[in-house]
């Protein structure tokens, strides 16, 4: 496949502005686009293969009725994928937090939920609050890997700030890297999936119950002296490239990270305009290689105070850009955030040399998507 030449387009085809100012742009929408986000979950279609793996706390794998496992919310999952090769699950996204469901002595349930990027490996595990800590969350990971035949992950991402020495402690004692990052998708999208089909359903639900870990959003901080870029844009790609970018990773060597669109169910118009964020620098290569080791998880602009936010990891929040405030400057921010929110979220950062160039030395296809529900 040949590379693609990244070539986003800008109302203001003049000189690029200076990077603290916003350059004018607009967005068209070819049409509203819909965004479905659905995972089509292994455990929840009638194409469930003989040899998937399952289990629960009660009765044997081998005596299972797959009707009642489906419809048994309190029954616990442990599935790989039979067409997929063990050892290339080597990223891991962790979930170890108590549910909005009681147990018999009234007290909130905790629960693992594990699995891969592309739900090939899947597991859930209830416990009770009174056992939480590193020791149980290392056994558990051992037992999923002598469970389902794979190996230990390299790494494991998880997006809870609570969580973080916990999950740290059991990864670094069994050699894995842990990562906190938000840009757990399918773990979060899958959450959701679980809070409506599982949770709801199952006999100690509490309605009403808010999560007890709920998500971080700190004040944003200033942006570290070697983030900085030069210039930046607003800026719009069709669809039809957003994708093309998304599989040059595939050909070329790039600095950023991408988003599996199809398992994500991303429906859009190949011609629907994504709109997104370039920044340029005659530094690009550096800037693109120390943000490559962020976790960026979104950029948005915050109005009331006339900046663009750049979250990473579980928590960081940077203040990434800043514009002077106007009637005009507020309509594009608006309208960008607006694009953005049409997308179901999708957006994307971009790095290049300068502003015009057909090269793109950094790509970062983002999600925003609101918390799980749990």
């Amino acid at each position: 496949m040949a590379s693609l030449s990244f070539n986003p387009t800008r109302i203001n085809q003049t000189s690029p502005q200076p990077f603290t100012n916003l350059t004018k742009f607009s967005f068209h929408l070819s049409k509203p686009p819909t965004n479905k986000k659905h995972i089509q979950l292994p455990h929840c279609t009638s194409s469930l293969s003989e040899s998937s793996l399952f289990s629960t706390s009660n009765i044997e794998a081998s005596t299972i009725d797959q009707d009642d496992f489906l419809d048994d919310p309190t029954s616990e999952l442990s599935f790989l994928d039979p067409e997929v090769d063990p050892q290339s699950i080597t990223e891991w996204e962790i979930d170890f937090c108590s549910r909005p469901i009681l147990d018999i002595r009234g007290k909130k349930m905790w629960e693992l939920v594990v699995c891969d990027e592309s739900l090939s490996l899947q597991y859930t595990k209830y416990f009770p609050n009174n056992v939480i800590n590193s020791v149980t969350l290392k056994n558990a990971v051992v037992s999923i890997c002598d469970e389902l035949g794979v190996p230990l992950p390299e790494k494991i991402r998880f997006f809870r700030s609570q969580m973080q020495t916990i999950i740290s402690r059991a990864c670094n004692e069994l050699g894995v890297k842990p990562i906190s990052s938000r840009r757990c998708l399918s773990l979060v999208l899958w959450l959701e999936e679980r809070y409506e089909t599982v949770y709801t359903r199952h006999p100690g639900f509490q309605k009403g119950s808010k999560p007890i870990l709920a998500l971080d959003n700190p004040f944003p901080m200033e942006l570290p002296e070697n983030l900085y870029g030069e210039k930046w844009a607003f800026v719009q790609l069709p669809f039809s490239a957003v994708k093309e970018e998304v599989s040059s990773f595939e050909t070329k060597f790039i600095f950023g990270a991408t988003l599996d669109l199809e398992l994500l169910g991303i429906d859009i118009d190949d011609e629907t305009l994504i709109p997104g964020l370039a920044v340029a620098t005659s530094r690009a290569q550096p800037l693109a290689a120390w943000m490559n080791g962020l976790e960026i998880c979104s950029v948005e602009a915050d109005i009331s105070k006339a900046c663009l936010i750049l979250s990473a990891g579980i928590s960081t929040r940077y203040i990434y850009a800043t514009y002077k405030k106007s009637p005009v400057t507020t309509g594009e921010a608006e309208a960008w955030e607006a694009a953005k929110r049409a997308c179901g979220g999708l957006h994307f950062l971009a790095i290049q040399e300068n502003l015009d160039s057909d090269d793109c030395i950094g790509f970062w296809l983002l999600l925003d998507l609101p918390p799980p529900p749990v």
